[in-house]
């Protein structure tokens, strides 16, 4: 009991990082309808500039912020200057420059910092705690990923910019009616899904190590959790993401072994794509032909 205890608590903790990494991809295809494949490396360059200036002497909450609002300006760069000129594009041309923004970020990244594994600091105690239960940094990821989460739900609920940006993602032919700065709205969108997938690399980093593909898998489950609770539900990707933590772990503990854990986030995938392909909190969109 005590080890499935451990097993659940320590999955929330990685859920927590998989249900920001489906709410970046949410944001992304509520104003896409496309996955952005490049989110995982986005998330891994920011990471590269957090352990740059925690390098330079900077502390690391700092850096942490610093990181956020770089990642932030850069995410709406990227919308701005790569997006925008192929916005009106055929689908299959975005994935395409999505798929190209994702080896240019991974071989940048290599070039300049190459290919060997670095560690990643963590801000918090190397240490159990709950009675052994959970360490320090997993606590400590699910007290950041609320905190997230929160200031997220605040921010689209009840802020003009917010319920601006939602109105912009949803209906954008309405928007532009009233006033709203669609293209701007959606750009901003760009900016705060590339500034919280900063926040999951960071988090990620001190436990599987700072690498140019260190969030090849964890897109994967992030991906797997937006598709499990609806790619077009915010609240239901961030659901799916914890509930495939806690899967992922107690999977690799009493099933497959932990070298196949990565083929849950795969059985998701697909069993959800055939079964239910809106998603559990997902809506199923009719249109009259």
């Amino acid at each position: 009991m005590e080890a499935f205890l451990h097993q659940v608590l320590s999955g929330l903790a990685t859920g927590g990082i998989y249900a920001i990494v489906a709410l970046a991809l949410v944001m992304i295809y509520q104003a896409t309808h496309l996955v952005n494949f490049a989110q995982g490396e986005m998330a891994m360059f920011s990471t590269y500039l957090a352990w740059t200036m925690i390098g330079a002497g900077l502390p690391y909450w700092v850096a942490f912020g610093g990181t956020v609002a770089l990642s932030f300006v850069l995410g709406i760069a990227i919308e701005r200057i790569v997006i925008r000129p192929v916005e009106k594009a055929p689908v299959l041309a975005v994935v395409i420059v999505f798929i190209g923004l994702l080896v240019i970020l991974n071989s940048v990244a290599g070039w300049i910092y190459t290919y060997t594994i670095k560690s990643f600091p963590s801000p918090f105690p190397a240490r159990t705690i709950l009675g052994g239960y959970v360490s320090a940094h997993e606590l400590g990821v699910m007290a950041v990923t609320m905190g997230v989460l929160l200031a997220l739900f605040l921010f689209f609920r009840f802020t003009p910019l917010g319920l601006a940006m939602r109105a912009a993602a949803q209906n954008p032919v309405s928007s532009r009616l009233v006033g709203i700065r669609v293209g701007w709205m959606l750009a901003l969108g760009w900016g705060l899904a590339a500034a919280i997938g900063a926040v999951a690399g960071m988090m990620v980093a001190p436990i599987v190590f700072l690498d140019p593909n260190m969030m090849a898998g964890i897109l994967l489950y992030g991906f797997a959790g937006a598709l499990l609770g609806g790619i077009d539900n915010p609240a239901g990707a961030v659901a799916g993401g914890f509930a495939v933590g806690v899967l992922e772990n107690l999977s690799g503990a009493y099933l497959v072994g932990t070298e196949l854990k990565l083929t849950v986030a795969l059985v998701l995938i697909v069993g959800v794509l055939v079964v239910r392909p809106s998603g559990l909190f997902g809506r199923v969109l009719v249109h009259r032909v």
